[in-house]
């Protein structure tokens, strides 16, 4: 269904009294990945590390500097105004904040009608319908149609965000830290929400989280940033039970376990994460890898592929495994 190549953003640095771009921050840098019908790929890495920046590239939220995002063939980053509204209908957000996504002076049944609207589908009667059976669906009565958002908790204000997301039947969703500013009790229930949607729909999902407990529960495959680009790939399974690049090593020993008894060995990165502005050459995580050799500062590696459905990005990740 989505096939991304080369996904590049760089957003500039304006200084100076003429306000001249001075550098560039590489929020995003040769992001490569496919997406099939109704699978989830998980975006997990530190905050900083270009997850959303890829979730809205993908949207054309934010313009990508070069790659080529193709859905169902087409390629998005060279769409017109019309084909983008077209597109809007098979591809939707979730954001991560589910007050601000909402507009406060709207009420709830207006904030779900806009997308029919919009598209020009169906009359005021129906769209009313809609909006109620869309309330239902999430798990909020049609009656809810009538309030703004400022009276619903956060988990039901983010049942209202998909409710919009699901409106027009799309075929891609993608998720933007969409359960991050919720509690854990109402985290589960959004998720099992999502899972449940995506089951009845058949929906592909990008499911982008800093929470690598809640993204092993959702995805089919994940993929590990660090700096802006794709450090490994692989089943959300394996890339638990085996991680090969020292990044995800670190990120999987930082799980909290269950028993706070149980033995483990934490990896602790030190330093800080180098500013995006001005990216190390060579790997971009040799500055706070444990195992850098000098190769590391100055050949960048690649992203090869290490068994199907596997990549890592790293000259020596077969003497870490």
């Amino acid at each position: 269904m989505l096939r991304v190549r080369g996904l590049t953003k760089h957003f500039p640095v304006r200084g100076g009294i003429f306000l001249r771009t001075t550098g560039h921050v590489h929020a995003v840098d040769d992001v490569s990945f496919d997406l099939d019908v109704g699978e989830t790929i998980g975006l997990v890495g530190e905050s900083g590390c270009g997850k959303s920046t890829v979730g809205k590239a993908l949207l054309r939220l934010h313009e990508p500097t070069a790659g080529e995002v193709l859905f169902e063939g087409r390629d998005i980053t060279t769409m017109g105004r019309a084909e983008l509204r077209q597109l809007r209908r098979d591809i939707q957000i979730i954001l991560q904040d589910p007050f601000e996504s909402l507009n406060a002076r709207h009420t709830v049944g207006k904030i779900l009608e806009e997308p029919f609207v919009i598209h020009r589908i169906g009359t005021t009667q129906e769209r009313r319908r809609w909006a109620g059976e869309l309330l239902e669906r999430v798990g909020l009565s049609p009656a809810a149609a009538s309030r703004f958002p400022h009276e619903f908790s956060g988990g039901q204000r983010q049942r209202i965000g998909i409710a919009r997301a699901i409106a027009l039947r799309p075929k891609l969703i993608v998720c933007d830290e969409a359960v991050s500013a919720l509690d854990v009790s109402i985290q589960s229930q959004i998720i099992n929400l999502l899972l449940d949607l995506q089951r009845e729909m058949h929906l592909a999902l990008i499911f982008i989280a800093h929470d690598l407990a809640v993204v092993k529960h959702v995805s089919d495959r994940i993929a590990v940033m660090y700096l802006g680009e794709v450090v490994e790939t692989a089943t959300a399974n394996d890339i638990y039970a085996s991680p090969r690049h020292p990044y995800t090593q670190a990120l999987i020993s930082a799980i909290p376990l269950p028993d706070p008894t149980a033995d483990r060995d934490r990896i602790v990165l030190v330093g800080d994460v180098p500013s995006p502005i001005d990216p190390p050459t060579g790997c971009r995580f040799h500055t706070r890898c444990r195992h850098a050799r000098e190769d590391c500062r100055q050949r960048k590696p690649t992203l090869d592929r290490v068994r199907d459905g596997a990549s890592v990005a790293c000259h020596y990740w077969r003497g870490l495994s």
